[in-house]
């Protein structure tokens, strides 16, 4: 005859089985923070396309887990970023965040991120230093680079391919602005390039007329560093000026995005700029994001797009490499730093030892092909990491890039 206390036993570790069972069958909770109204917005709605259609292209499935998506609309404010993240996290239980769209939102959550010990995934540029450099969070991964990763690469070819000698920087006014440019000014200056401008139009800026109306006479390049749909505004308004006609003019990723270069006309033809990604990108993998993009949305795939399809192949890889156990945070984490993406409409990704991807960089200039404006590829730097030429403890030490640094010592 059973005794009881085996009886008792058997019960309870019957009911540890299931318990275990039940837990391994509960959907992944993913936490995706966006921007649906104010300026942003544009590019917060394609993040979510991008998003979207990874997910429907797995059925809702990442590593054997049912994913479920929960979106919040942060307004593209830091608090209410902040606030929004936290809602994720404390009513909505999420296990992984993905987001935000901008710079200063990431900042503005990355202690509570690190205090609530929840991975989040930046799927768009971030800080160029606090994000994971200085504090190292291991809570932060970066699906693609920081503001100064691509203009880093422009600067240089903007001096080095195209011989410009005086330029003047025109951005937002808010830190992925201020970052995107002092990277190109560090390279662009470091290559024998003088800037002798620099010009910061808020971010809500109405009309740019008054800042291109203090342009000096003398400039043979202009570097573009908007984000949202500000980059359509001033392009329209350089044109107006006709300055255009006398200036080369040089955009960070997001100035002649693919999502809005469709409402583009003349004013952006010869622009360049620097991303990594083109949806004129030539391999299979980006054809095929192209063609799904086109299929579900009517709409060629850019940067905010790609960028949280990319974040999607980073957590599809961690559950993977974890056989879909995200329960244990730890092991979670470790795994998505160590993920190294070999497919994809980006190409090839690893993470550097501060969780900051390296990865392609593109040149880009605008072209009419068929009838329709596109970023053709004029140059390929394979493997730049966050620091491109610089040496790494060097760069760290030196002032973080802002408004003010590097300092612009060639002002007139």
């Amino acid at each position: 005859m059973i005794s009881r206390r085996r009886l008792a036993l058997a019960a309870v570790a019957a009911a540890w089985l299931s318990s275990a069972a039940r837990a391994q069958t509960e959907p992944i909770r993913i936490g995706f923070l966006s921007v649906r109204t104010g300026p942003l917005a544009a590019g917060g709605r394609q993040m979510e396309e991008g998003i979207n259609l990874f997910l429907k292209q797995r059925n809702n499935v990442l590593g054997g887990r049912k994913a479920v998506l929960i979106v919040a609309d942060t307004g593209g404010q830091p608090a209410q970023a902040k606030t929004r993240a936290q809602e994720l996290v404390e009513r909505e239980k999420v296990n992984v965040i993905i987001g935000p769209l901008a710079t200063f939102e990431a900042l503005a959550i990355d202690d509570y991120v690190r205090s609530a010990g929840v991975p989040l995934i930046t799927p768009t540029s971030a800080a160029q230093n606090d994000l994971a450099q200085q504090k190292k969070s291991e809570y932060v991964i970066h699906a693609v680079g920081t503001a100064a990763q691509p203009t880093h690469v422009l600067g240089e070819f903007a001096a080095k391919k195209l011989g410009l000698k005086r330029v003047a920087t025109v951005a937002d006014d808010f830190t992925y602005g201020h970052e995107g440019a002092a990277g190109f000014q560090h390279t662009f200056e470091d290559a024998g390039g003088k800037i002798v401008q620099k010009l910061w139009p808020p971010l809500n800026v109405p009309d740019y007329g008054s800042y291109l109306g203090q342009l000096k006479p003398d400039l043979d390049g202009l570097y573009a560093g908007f984000a949202g749909t500000n980059g359509l505004r001033f392009l329209r308004q350089v044109a107006e000026y006709q300055a255009k006609d006398k200036l080369t003019v040089l955009g960070n990723p997001t100035c002649v995005d693919e999502g809005i270069l469709k409402n583009m006309g003349d004013e952006a033809l010869g622009v360049y700029s620097a991303s990594w990604y083109s949806a004129a990108l030539d391999t299979p993998d980006n054809k095929k994001f192209v063609q799904a993009m086109q299929a579900e949305y009517g709409a060629v795939p850019g940067f905010y797009t790609v960028g949280t399809y990319t974040a999607g192949l980073f957590l599809e890889a961690a559950l993977k490499a974890l056989q879909g156990k995200f329960e244990d945070k730890k092991a979670f984490v470790k795994a998505l730093h160590g993920v190294k993406l070999t497919e994809g409409p980006i190409g090839p990704i690893s993470l550097d030892e501060y969780g900051k991807p390296v990865l392609n960089i593109y040149v880009r200039k605008v072209e009419r092909k068929d009838g329709k404006l596109v970023n053709s590829i004029v140059q390929t730097i394979a493997g730049v990491s966050q620091f491109y030429h610089y040496d790494p403890k060097q760069f760290l030490a030196a002032p973080q890039y802002s408004r003010d640094v590097p300092v612009a010592k060639n002002l007139e």
